[in-house]
């Protein structure tokens, strides 16, 4: 599609934003609404599933719908999952209880994972790879428009008219990019038919569901070494080695296996994997420094969070044109990167007494860096691969970033907890009389393990005015140690993932660089041969 003019080209460019900016809209703007939710449709005992059922069902298909479109093109693909999330997005808001709204994610994840992978994919079909640096930037400012202004208008949403229209109110948004790709992309002839790799995807999605469900519910609903954890990890085990004994034999793999034996492609997908796990598993808990070290509001934490949106976004875009510029891309990820990880350990040096303006600086650090380095992989796997393979590619740098985030996101969470359960344990021996500390409610000491009780200062404050004066200044004196715990367990999460980000700088020490391509024509055959040979 490169031989279309460049006016027919920024149509399609803004239809596929549009597309973008509605799927991940529908994902920030669920996480303020979700108590109202909760409140009218019960079930709070599975309210993380509205988030871990979209996670699982945008994985797995984002690999397939990347292979078929390789085969079919784009255009049927981007369609489909655009109408799968509308579809999907009007069933949620007609919700009755949350199974079956737990049910509608599913649908809408499936439609979100179809849009994301074939997104990504149409760039690499409309532009060259040298020119793909400065498209890929300005598509992630969804992803930042979509951080920064979704949770703060879920929370007008539901402040102001309900929570449906969380689902309902970006439904136009969509409507008018799937009219656009409609109307402007062009279909492609299709290649020679091809047999579906059914066998393939299916053990393909016994590998990888499993593997998400482990890394989601270890050290949260089971422990590490429990039989759940370990048999889920066993199946995934077990699906994989089975998915490459299929997939050797197959005449049109679902994901062709010797894409890894480039090793630009294979090392790319480490480190995006690495990237996903330090940046998901750490920037996930900055709100809770703010709200329960700080004790910061919701809204004041969330607003607080715009400077790493907005310098990642900035930074993209200027990353984009520097690599559009230059064609080389692999020192400006060693940068990107290293900055991250100096912003993460930045991170780490927080503490209560720590000043807003500090706090300002450091993410804004850490959204520089994101925004220089993250993109570029995306970029390097597809400039690695022949344009046949480009959309199963794309989509499968995707899930290594989605499982790398899943994972980071499990590990994290357990080095928090048991760094605060040592820290508050510490504190009590040190400063508190066992005797003394027993007369305080049971709805604080129950719960002094648990950071939501120190993100909700309206139950603490209804506790408290029940206390007499002694027991106030008491109660004030525990919640300052659960304070310091939960800081100490936050700066071993931001010291960790600073840890994995320079594990990730170290890699690209050893990342090939090929030169971009000015043209998707040219076939790179002879550059995976050279690559493979080495």
């Amino acid at each position: 599609m490169e031989h279309l003019e460049q006016r027919q080209k920024l149509s399609i460019m803004f239809a596929i934003m549009a597309a973008m900016l509605f799927a991940a809209l529908n994902q920030t703007i669920i996480s303020t609404a979700l108590p109202h939710m909760i409140s009218d449709l019960g079930g709070i005992e599975y309210f993380s599933w509205i988030f871990t059922a979209y996670i699982l069902a945008a994985s797995v298909p984002a690999v397939v719908v990347g292979r078929l479109s390789d085969i079919y093109g784009r255009r049927p693909f981007i369609l489909a999952g655009i109408a799968i999330f509308i579809f999907a997005s009007v069933l949620c808001g007609l919700a009755s209880g949350i199974i079956e709204l737990i049910i509608y994610r599913i649908i809408q994840g499936v439609g979100g994972g179809i849009i994301m992978a074939t997104s990504f994919t149409a760039v690499g079909d409309l532009f060259s790879p040298r020119e793909r640096g400065r498209w890929q930037g300005f598509l992630g400012t969804s992803f930042g428009v979509a951080s920064v202004f979704g949770p703060t208008l879920g929370g007008y949403i539901v402040d102001h008219w309900h929570w449906k229209w969380v689902f309902w109110v970006f439904i136009p948004v969509g409507i008018v990019a799937f009219v656009l790709i409609m109307i402007l992309f062009p279909s492609v002839p299709q290649k020679t038919k091809q047999k579906i790799d059914y066998t393939g995807a299916l053990l393909l999605s016994l590998c990888v569901i499993p593997l998400l469900l482990a890394a989601t519910w270890a050290g949260q609903q089971y422990a590490w070494a429990s039989w759940e954890i370990i048999g889920l990890l066993a199946s995934a085990v077990i699906a994989l080695m089975l998915f490459i004994f299929v997939e050797r034999r197959a005449s049109h793999p679902i994901l062709p296996l010797q894409l890894f034996s480039n090793s630009v492609f294979s090392l790319s997908n480490v480190i995006v994997f690495v990237i996903g796990a330090s940046m998901f598993g750490s920037l996930l808990y900055v709100p809770l420094y703010l709200q329960g070290v700080l004790g910061l509001s919701a809204t004041v934490s969330g607003s607080m969070l715009m400077p790493m949106t907005l310098s990642l976004v900035a930074a993209s875009i200027l990353g984009g044109q520097s690599i559009t510029r230059s064609g080389r891309y692999k020192n400006l990820a060693f940068f990107g990167l290293a900055v991250t990880a100096v912003g993460m350990y930045l991170l780490s040096t927080m503490n209560q007494e720590t000043q807003l303006s500090v706090v300002f600086a450091y993410v804004m650090i850490v959204g520089l860096g994101l925004g220089i380095g993250m993109p570029v992989f995306n970029l390097s796997i597809q400039n690695a691969v022949d344009h046949g393979d480009l959309g199963v590619a794309t989509a499968t740098g995707q899930l290594f970033r989605q499982l790398g985030g899943t994972l980071g996101v499990a590990l994290m969470g357990t080095v928090m907890a048991h760094t605060m359960h040592q820290q508050l344990e510490k504190n009590l021996e040190n400063d508190f009389d066992s005797k003394q500390l027993s007369s305080l409610p049971r709805q604080v000491l129950d719960h002094m393990e648990e950071p939501q009780l120190l993100i909700n200062p309206g139950q603490l404050a209804e506790v408290s005015l029940a206390l007499s004066p002694d027991m106030q200044t008491l109660l004030q004196q525990l919640i300052f140690a659960m304070r310091e715990a939960l800081n100490s367990g936050l700066s071993n999460v931001f010291i960790s993932g600073s840890i994995a980000m320079s594990f990730a700088v170290f890699l690209v020490l050893f990342l090939r660089e090929i030169p971009l391509r000015d043209s998707n024509e040219k076939n790179t055959k002879t550059t995976k041969q050279k690559d493979n040979n080495q």
